[in-house]
């Protein structure tokens, strides 16, 4: 049996003013840290009752996951883990969106527009021009990357076509040489890895809220197939920090 942990960082600065992030590089508020921290207590925790040990973690190239991840690892005191990093375990992509407020986005713009965007699961925000310093072809840590790779915008649906041969042919690689992989990235990275996961449809998926800072276990097969599923820690915190996720306006 092997197993895949999924973790979404803790809580970032635009988290907490509630403004589009995607791939704008913020970092964790205190409050993210302390979710970090926890995170990785309830990941020695379980090590320990189960047996086993997180053999690599991979991230996202974005601070706020890099940092919980870290964090993390650090409170299981296993700091020495390797890690990877890529862009495709990256936030979604949310165009000229990304800065925004989401509560003033919805005014202007009214609020089925904004709910079309944020969870249609295939409507894509704005597009970025390529002249706008938003646009991550300006960004060093994706100057190795084919700039026809690198999205202006994106719905849920395009993070999906651009994580799962990520997924394929890197996580599960090491699914087959570790008994436990943890993989630390997005709200929607992990959306878009979780429908792959348990089958969700596309009209079920864009209203899957992941909780901030708890582990998701999943059990798999020798073949790789998903067993089981559930958070870590006590499932009232996991339900309540969800619905939290939820309430947020956009």
């Amino acid at each position: 049996m092997r197993t895949l942990i999924l973790l979404r960082h803790g809580e970032s600065a635009w988290n907490r003013e509630n403004r589009f992030t995607g791939w704008t590089d913020v970092d964790l508020t205190p409050q993210g840290e302390e979710e970090a921290r926890a995170a990785g207590l309830l990941l020695a925790g379980f090590e320990r009752e189960a047996n086993t040990e997180v053999g690599v973690v991979h991230t996202s190239v974005l601070t706020r996951a890099v940092r919980t991840a870290n964090l993390a690892l650090e409170t299981m005191g296993r700091s020495w883990i390797p890690v990877r990093r890529h862009w495709r375990l990256n936030e979604r992509h949310y165009g000229s969106l990304q800065g925004l407020d989401k509560k003033q986005t919805a005014e202007r713009f009214g609020a089925d527009q904004l709910k079309a965007w944020r969870r249609g699961y295939a409507t894509p925000p704005p597009a970025l021009s390529p002249e706008d310093d938003r646009h991550p072809c300006h960004d060093q840590r994706y100057r190795g990357v084919e700039p026809a790779a690198l999205p202006a915008t994106e719905c849920l649906a395009d993070v999906v076509s651009r994580l799962l041969p990520y997924y394929q042919d890197s996580i599960l690689t090491d699914l087959i040489r570790f008994p436990a992989v943890l993989v630390v990235a997005h709200g929607n990275s992990l959306r878009a890895l979780i429908k792959h996961l348990e089958a969700i449809s596309d009209e079920e998926i864009v209203d899957l809220d992941i909780p901030t800072g708890i582990p998701r276990v999943y059990h798999l097969s020798d073949d790789l197939a998903v067993m089981s599923a559930t958070y870590l820690g006590d499932p009232q915190v996991a339900r309540k920090a969800a619905e939290a996720v939820a309430r947020q306006a956009g």
